[in-house]
């Protein structure tokens, strides 16, 4: 073995705990080499230490974009201390064996998600040295322990008093570094395919998952769940919980579903969320009413629901939420009477999304990983203008029924395939979903319709794909809609067109369809 003395390499941004750990070096005996910064900050708190260039005899060069590429560095921290060669390397060189590696990166994912540098200034929050001497040490980790964040401090402090790191430790400490090192790259994938969009689905996708935290259980109790955030900023990364019990994955999910209908809704829109099914959504130009309609198209499926407010929530409006059994309830804000009213309710999840989460969603992709594989698409985004609409019948369709229809069109694109949506001028009537064929999905639709006591007579249907019968559009018809918005594409088309026609339904394709199956 080697008789120069045991070293620690240390070079961080983030000073928190590192008076204790390199004061818990220099008691066991470690020689410390650190980085300028790192190597002033120490001498500040009366720890010795050797400043990188003085030990490689090599001072900083490009502005100090190399520091610590150098045969001294990676040498010492490479070498097998089981392998004769290596130790002879070492002792000829005068290199020191390098025990511990300390590191911190340079902090790129913050930087990025802030959003307040140009390209040119983010790049160079592009990690080089840094990254490298954290896969050197990884890799030998048999020998070297390579240590991330101020969190296992303590566990190394311990283990200098215990004799030493354990192999498992190391092992661990490794396995931590490369993930580590994996999610950092994969931030920077994503900088530059925002520089350069292909508009193809990439050959390779590095996801680069950080956890948020852990929830209480998955779908079922008995399964372990936990919410990660890629580097891009999202609504549920950015989410305030004000009260109530921690969310559990199917609040996570709901919350998913329920954010995103209301926010394509608008503005003083309500929609209310089972199951990552919509079962009532309103847009009647306030929150109050629009959630009484809401409600109103489905009590017996709203209880124990979400329920989600594109606007500010009032003690008024609380005040009847709290009436009410429903697992959570999310908003854009809520008045300080409304926070005091919901305290009768302690259990109730209360969580805001704040503004800048609203606006019309971005381009992006979701996957579904299961059995190893992962099914990646696209998201669902975008609805089509009203000239890219198509009148297929002899009638057109009232002012009334349009809105009612974009409406409808809406709604039904976060409604579980096969999808029926039935909507007036203010809110959803009847929605069916989920079903094999679409006939029972209308016939679930207007079942709920009339079980509400909420009149079907000159509403609006929205259908997320085409009919491929004329039965589906009949039995609206039969039951009192008068204007049907669809894909169209069927064989059966004219058919459906036809029925349509004959009895007086307005009929628009939108030559877009809107599947949803998980």
């Amino acid at each position: 073995m080697s008789t120069i003395q045991s070293t620690a390499l240390i070079s961080v941004t983030d000073k928190s705990g590192l008076e204790d750990l390199a004061a818990a070096f220099v008691e066991a005996g470690i020689h410390i080499v650190a980085s300028s910064g790192t190597q002033k900050y120490l001498a500040e708190k009366g720890i010795e230490s050797e400043e990188i260039a003085a030990y490689t005899g090599s001072p900083e060069i490009l502005g100090g974009r190399v520091k610590t590429l150098h045969p001294r560095i990676h040498g010492g921290i490479l070498a097998d201390r089981g392998n004769e060669d290596h130790v002879k390397t070492l002792d000829e060189s005068g290199t020191n064996p390098i025990d511990f590696v300390v590191v911190n990166l340079y902090p790129f994912e913050e930087k990025y998600r802030s959003g307040e540098l140009s390209p040119e200034e983010l790049v160079e929050y592009i990690d080089i040295g840094g990254i490298t001497l954290l896969r050197a040490a990884a890799k030998n980790y048999k020998h070297v322990a390579i240590v991330t964040d101020p969190s296992q401090y303590p566990e190394v402090i311990a283990s200098l008093g215990a004799g030493g790191t354990t192999p498992e430790t190391r092992a661990k400490f490794a396995a931590l570094t490369f993930a580590l090192t994996a999610t950092y790259d994969a931030a920077i994938l994503r900088f530059f395919e925002k520089i350069v969009p292909s508009g193809e689905l990439p050959q390779r996708m590095p996801i680069g998952l950080e956890k948020i935290t852990d929830v209480r259980y998955g779908e079922n109790p008995h399964q372990k769940a936990a919410l990660y955030r890629t580097i891009d900023d999202s609504a549920l990364a950015g989410m305030i919980q004000h009260q109530g019990k921690e969310l559990s994955y199917n609040n996570y999910q709901d919350i998913t579903g329920a954010f995103a209908l209301a926010r394509e809704l608008g503005r003083e829109c309500v929609a209310i969320i089972k199951h990552t099914n919509p079962c009532g959504a309103a847009w009647c130009g306030n929150v109050l009413d629009s959630f009484r309609r809401a409600l109103a198209c489905d009590k017996t499926s709203a209880f124990g629901g979400i329920v989600s407010v594109n606007g500010t929530v009032t003690g008024e409006l609380a005040r009847e939420l709290t009436q009410m059994f429903l697992e959570v309830v999310l908003a854009r804000g809520y008045d300080d009477d409304a926070l005091a009213a919901f305290k009768k309710k302690k259990n109730v999840r209360i969580v805001t999304i704040p503004d800048k989460y609203w606006a019309e969603a971005e381009p992006g992709i979701m996957a579904v990983v299961s059995g190893g594989v992962a099914l990646v698409q696209e998201t669902d985004t975008g609805l089509p203008e009203l000239d890219e609409l198509r009148q297929v019948t002899t009638r057109a369709p009232s002012d009334g029924e349009m809105k009612a229809l974009k409406m409808a069109w809406k709604v039904v694109k976060h409604v579980k395939s096969n999808a029926i949506v039935i909507a007036d001028s203010d809110g959803t009537v009847g929605l069916g979903a989920g079903q094999m064929s679409r006939v029972d999905s209308v016939q679930i639709a207007t079942r709920k319709a009339f079980d509400a006591g909420l009149s079907i007579n000159g509403s609006a249907a929205a259908s997320d794909a085409f009919f491929p019968f004329a039965d589906g559009v009949t039995e609206l018809a039969k039951s009192g809609v008068t204007a049907v918005i669809e894909p169209g594409g069927s064989v059966r088309d004219e058919e459906v067109i036809a029925a349509a026609d004959e009895a007086g339904v307005a009929m628009l394709f939108t030559g877009r369809r809107h599947f949803r199956h998980v």
